[in-house]
């Protein structure tokens, strides 16, 4: 171990309430240790050595690594990723699944969320963090579609997060598959095919 980190004190927690420095270092240290160590070799001991944080701290925070993992998932994706609202439906179904795999492509997203999907595979506190993870996020892009049911864009028997979850779906099997380097033509021809089958018809 180095001097520094031989000589640097111990970050304080503050109980219950984050404290906003102890947060960032315990996030970047978690990202770090999965991504030098591997889903295997990640621990919240490792975690805990590499932030200079107490683990009683974390447990506190975040009551199982799947918890953690998906912070620091989400923490890298709020910064790169919005819902679109451009007043289109194509235009923003486009810009959602293309959103969605720029962000697994770029930096270290991908990475984080396929050890959360995997580890979700044989742990059951890793499954309830990823489902309530995932259903709150079909709730937020289900709006794209509801938006589009209100301006008159798509059948009003339509199902909103239904629909999203099928464009996210095809981003699932690309990221899984370490396929996430998609065309163009490919993005638009699996928006066009779900927008075949919602859209409202034009007047006879």
């Amino acid at each position: 171990m180095s001097d520094v980190a031989e000589t640097t004190p111990a970050r304080r927690s503050i109980g219950a309430t984050r404290n906003p420095e102890s947060e960032a270092a315990i996030l970047a240290a978690a990202e770090a240790v999965l991504l030098e160590n591997g889903l295997n070799g990640f621990s919240i001991e490792a975690v805990a050595k590499r932030a200079r944080a107490g683990k009683p701290t974390i447990y506190r925070w975040w009551p199982s690594q799947a918890a953690l993992l998906l912070d620091v998932y989400h923490c890298r994706k709020r910064t790169s990723f919005i819902f679109p609202d451009t007043g289109n439906i194509r235009e923003d179904l486009r810009a959602y699944l293309t959103g969605i795999l720029a962000t697994w492509r770029e930096g270290t997203g991908g990475e984080v969320f396929r050890c959360v999907v995997a580890k979700a595979q044989g742990d059951r506190d890793a499954l309830a963090a990823l489902s309530a993870y995932m259903a709150d996020r079909r709730s937020q892009s289900g709006r794209i579609i509801e938006k589009a049911q209100a301006r008159g864009e798509v059948r009003a028997d339509v199902n909103p997060t239904l629909t999203t979850e099928l464009i996210s779906s095809f981003a699932w099997g690309r990221l899984l598959t370490e396929r996430l380097d998609v065309t163009d033509a490919e993005i638009d021809a699996v928006v066009d095919t779900v927008l075949s089958g919602i859209a409202t018809r034009p007047a006879a």
